[in-house]
């Protein structure tokens, strides 16, 4: 099959292609249903933010601000939903507004409408189930991304923050609500109240008397955790790292001196996912010990290393296979870095540039906003000011037109890759097969 696309100001992409069912095929069918309210606005979403115009079904060319205006329409109903009496539609309406905020930069949209969207999330909160509890705890934290730092997401944290609080303390509440609103507590707070010493503070302390629980007792036995508790008790580690990181070098070394010596005890854990959560914590903790102070010495540090070595090797049979391994690479990143303060650098390619994670406290924070963002963090670290002001990226980049026109979509990504695979198995079989002419 020949196929041809034009591609505006570079002329036309032609290749020819044959479909299989095989490894190179193309699926013909999408897993969304017709019916499903979220995959309406998401398929907008998506569109919009690869092409700079949509086309119709009739072949005429829609500019951006008409596909953008109908996109915006569709959020409008989202949030009105919200304030519906069927907890069905009012599900629905969080998950299409969590699918939107991941995938595209709404900042100026929202904030026209922060406070009706603010009292929504609040409503949801208060008086919603646990599932969607954990779906509205998930859209706050999206929502302070949009806004930014400044007054507005400033403002959203204050309304939510005494709400996100009362759940995650609530040992009656839903354990998937309670570990959805650790994450957004941990990100509202990172987001908006950098500069408020108190909020921090406070927000420190909510989080430190969930995962506290997972300390040894006086007579130094831990708690076994179940599979629901260890979720909600890596969601709060985490959230209260990422803040950490945000403290003063006073009060990391306040922190180092109460808390290092209860999560090496934690490195024993039955649940392997809270284990590389406390080691990654640790190596965290060391690693702003050490740039708040040059001499930085952990007392024990002999036992710990000789622990982080035994987790290394690990190969304990009744864990998953994929998690030993996972185990065995995080913990020798882990123990590399205190023993030799070595760090295995990262890149994330997005768009022309490239994102390097070369600390513990860079990891922290990208794998924070890709938890709340999910697919969409490429995108955010592209356009967001915020993300950028981060990680200094710098402003946005413009790219100029002819570069846009010329930028290939996923499908022709996808064929030129597959015919480009034909080709190169159909010469390697050649080379390889020993009847071949050899001169």
């Amino acid at each position: 099959l020949k196929t041809s696309w034009p591609l505006g100001v570079g002329g036309n992409f032609s290749i020819s292609v044959t479909f299989s069912g095989g490894r190179n095929g193309i699926k013909g069918e999408s897993g969304a249903s017709d019916d499903d309210p979220t995959s309406d606005v998401v398929s907008h979403y998506s569109s919009a933010s690869e092409n700079a115009s949509v086309l119709e079904e009739g072949g005429e060319p829609v500019d951006e601000q008409t596909a953008q205006e109908e996109i915006e329409d569709k959020l409008k109903q989202c949030i009105d939903n919200l304030m519906d009496k069927s907890a069905k539609t009012r599900l629905a309406a969080l998950e299409s507004l969590k699918q939107a905020f991941s995938s595209k930069l709404l900042s100026d949209f929202l904030r026209t409408r922060q406070l009706t969207l603010s009292d929504c999330l609040e409503r949801s909160l208060r008086k919603g189930s646990g599932e969607e509890q954990a779906a509205a705890a998930y859209v706050s934290a999206q929502f302070c991304v949009q806004l930014c730092a400044g007054d507005s997401s400033e403002d959203c944290f204050t309304v939510l923050r005494h709400t996100l609080g009362t759940i995650l303390s609530d040992t009656c509440a839903s354990m998937v609500a309670r570990q959805s609103c650790a994450v957004a507590l941990g990100m509202c707070c990172y987001v908006s109240a950098a500069e408020d010493a108190e909020d921090l503070l406070k927000t420190l302390r909510n989080l430190e008397c969930v995962f506290t629980s997972s300390y040894p007792n006086n007579e130094g036995v831990l708690p076994a955790l179940k599979p629901g508790a260890s979720r909600l008790h890596c969601a709060a580690l985490q959230a209260w790292a990422l803040l950490v990181t945000l403290c003063p070098a006073s009060h990391v070394r306040t922190l180092l001196d109460l808390h290092l010596p209860k999560l090496q005890a934690c490195l024993e854990s039955n649940d392997v996912n809270y284990r590389i959560a406390v080691g990654e914590t640790i190596a965290l903790l060391f690693e702003l010990g050490r740039d708040n102070d040059q001499d930085f010495l952990y007392d024990d540090s002999d036992t710990l290393c000789e622990c982080l070595k035994c987790l290394a090797k690990d190969g304990n049979k009744h864990t998953a296979k994929n998690d030993r391994r996972k185990q065995r690479s995080i913990f020798r990143e882990v123990l590399h870095y205190i023993e030799n303060e070595d760090f295995t650098e990262e890149k994330i390619r997005f768009g022309t540039e490239v994102l390097y994670i070369d600390s513990w406290m860079r990891r922290r924070i990208y794998d924070a906003f890709k938890e709340v963002l999910e697919s969409g963090v490429r995108h955010h670290l592209q356009h967001n000011e915020l993300l950028r002001m981060i990680f200094e990226l710098g402003p946005p980049l413009v790219l100029d037109s002819s570069v846009k026109a010329n930028k290939l979509s996923r499908v022709e990504k996808h064929l030129y890759n597959s015919a480009a695979f034909k080709a190169r198995t159909k010469l390697r079989n050649k080379v390889r097969d020993k009847r071949a002419d050899v001169m």
